[in-house]
């Protein structure tokens, strides 16, 4: 974050100060944001304490002292109980306040409809990887909102990963499917990969540590290099060798086939919850 968003962060609100809220308060404090300046309300007073002795956050008692007189409000509660929280705050926030909601599923309509009109409200979608200053986050907003609230969301999103911006709120459906459910899949192949090099008679602490460090390896070289992703595979598939061997059993199974429709379903039952949460 710049220092001219610090300037604008004299007091930031946690409505909830669960998982995704840690992470956030944890990368804003690695980036230099006393944590006296971040206020966190949330039901459990040990969640408090925790964060008040790691950060130096100021505990709130409810969550409209916490959101009163903030600049900005992150909503980090589960989404069924986001109407709520948002109707409870809603008539005490600043003028100018912005509002980021990192809860899944919740459509840009019904936060506008709680938090009321005119509002500066933009949703997030990170990820688990967040926990580790690695996330991914995807951000939305219409074109309503401002650019000085778009470039403060981004910059405090930044602090746990890499930011983009969709420009279509349904877009975060598939978002959803990618980058949320998207480090179990590769969990899911590293855990195969592993439990086959095992049975082929590799100690099992060797086949983890080269596991991990292949896939480790492999997200450096596509992200420190400009090559397309297909471009590195063929870089590292020499014709009749042992690479092409294995992705043609690969190809033979429908690997691709098979995520697209692993993603599909993802997106469909992410629009499925969206759709369930945003009842009355």
């Amino acid at each position: 974050m710049s220092e001219s968003h610090f300037n604008l962060l004299r007091r930031i609100a946690f409505i909830g100060g669960g998982n995704m809220a840690e992470a956030l308060i944890s990368g804003l404090t690695r980036r230099g944001l006393p944590g006296g300046q971040i206020v966190v309300a949330d039901p459990i007073a040990d969640a408090l304490h925790r964060l008040k002795a790691q950060y130096g956050i100021q505990p709130a008692t409810d969550n409209v002292t916490a959101a009163r007189e903030a600049q900005v409000v992150v909503l980090a509660v589960k989404p069924q109980f986001l109407r709520g929280v948002a109707l409870q705050i809603a008539p005490h926030l600043e003028d100018g306040a912005l509002i980021i909601s990192i809860a899944a599923g919740i459509p840009y309509a019904s936060l506008v409809r709680w938090m009321g009109a005119g509002r500066a409200v933009i949703r997030t979608m990170p990820n688990r990887p967040a926990f580790n200053g690695c996330g991914a986050t995807a951000l939305y907003a219409p074109a309503a909102v401002g650019v000085e609230h778009r470039a403060l969301a981004q910059a405090i999103m930044n602090a746990v990963g890499s930011t983009v911006w969709v420009p279509h709120e349904s877009q975060l459906d598939t978002v959803t499917a990618l980058s949320g459910s998207g480090p179990a899949y590769f969990f899911l192949l590293m855990e195969a990969l592993e439990a086959a090099a095992h049975a082929r008679g590799l100690p099992a602490d060797v086949a983890h540590e080269l596991t991990l460090q292949t896939a480790l390896g492999a997200a450096q070289m596509a992200r420190q290099g400009c090559e397309p992703l297909a471009r590195l595979r063929e870089q590292v598939t020499s014709k009749g060798g042992t690479t092409a061997a294995a992705l043609a059993v690969f190809d033979a199974a429908g690997l691709r086939d098979i995520v697209a429709a692993a993603l599909t379903a993802a997106d469909e039952r992410s629009a499925e919850l969206a759709a369930q949460f945003a009842a009355p």
